[in-house]
């Protein structure tokens, strides 16, 4: 007989992103659910619908309970601000986000938490660059995506090969400090967040494999990358942070007046209450 695994005293909120999705949330979230089942971890999953404009919200809503909770607004705000908005209501340890629509295997979740663990990280990285993840998706993606990683490396010296899968977990304590100074919103928020994590001093950040089947005809993105208006304002974004990091130095504490201040994303007080025994 199989000896039962102990559980982690730490607790891990997963952030789950969604617009739109009201063909694969139902199964998206099962899923999550039932991975996280299966290993040694406490843990909460923090639905967050980015604009009520389809039934995303009400099937979400019919899957609540002590394990899984819905939020939503009306208006469609972007990812960034989605996960911003989870993470204020999350109480882990180790908080997490994954994003939704069944592209991202949730088996990564506990691979990115155990390395977590296993080099003492600030935050961990879900990376298709990794030697050994298993990622399927279009090689003009591949190209633009070495292209703009190389921009983020020049930029702000992050030594991580892939900025912008849609998983990473991040220790409590770094987004704690992190997210008031943040203003990005939608494609470049995992370039602002990590870029002010790593300047505020929390520089172990590594990655870990994933498993990415990309159906690309779900992306926001053309596949004529040159000519798209998303990647144009994502590169513009970049180039923002990079100002306000390097030359505004709006980031830093000095400049705490001058923060963006909204209610709906100040961080709640860790409780730890939730039990999945």
């Amino acid at each position: 007989m199989a000896k039962e695994r102990k559980k982690s005293s730490k607790l891990v909120s997963i952030i789950v992103p969604a617009y739109k999705q009201e063909k694969t949330i139902m199964q998206d979230l099962e899923n999550i659910v039932d991975t996280m089942l299966q290993t040694r971890w406490r843990f909460e999953i923090i639905v967050v619908v980015d604009g009520l404009i389809d039934k995303t919200y009400d099937i979400a809503k019919s899957l609540e309970s002590k394990l899984l909770k819905v939020y939503g607004y009306e208006t469609n705000k972007g990812k960034g601000y989605a996960i911003r908005y989870g993470m204020a209501r999350a109480e882990g340890d180790y908080i997490s986000f994954i994003d939704s629509g069944m592209d991202i295997n949730p088996n990564g979740i506990s691979m990115l938490l155990e390395h977590m663990e296993w080099y003492g990280a600030d935050i961990i990285v879900g990376s298709k660059e990794h030697p050994v993840s298993l990622v399927k998706y279009p090689f003009i993606r591949k190209i633009y995506s070495w292209g703009y990683h190389t921009l983020v490396f020049l930029l702000f010296g992050i030594k991580v090969k892939d900025t912008q899968t849609g998983l990473k977990v991040f220790k409590r304590e770094v987004l704690e400090k992190v997210l008031p100074r943040l203003l990005v919103k939608a494609f470049a928020f995992d370039v602002e967040l990590l870029a002010v994590s790593y300047y505020l001093g929390y520089k172990k950040i590594y990655e870990a494999p994933v498993s990415v089947n990309l159906d690309f005809s779900k992306s926001s993105f053309s596949p004529f990358f040159i000519f798209d208006k998303n990647i144009r304002k994502m590169i513009l974004d970049t180039f923002a942070i990079f100002y306000r990091l390097f030359i505004l130095r709006y980031y830093d504490d000095k400049s705490k007046r001058k923060w963006v201040y909204d209610k709906e994303l100040e961080m709640r007080v860790n409780t730890g209450e939730i039990n999945n025994d």
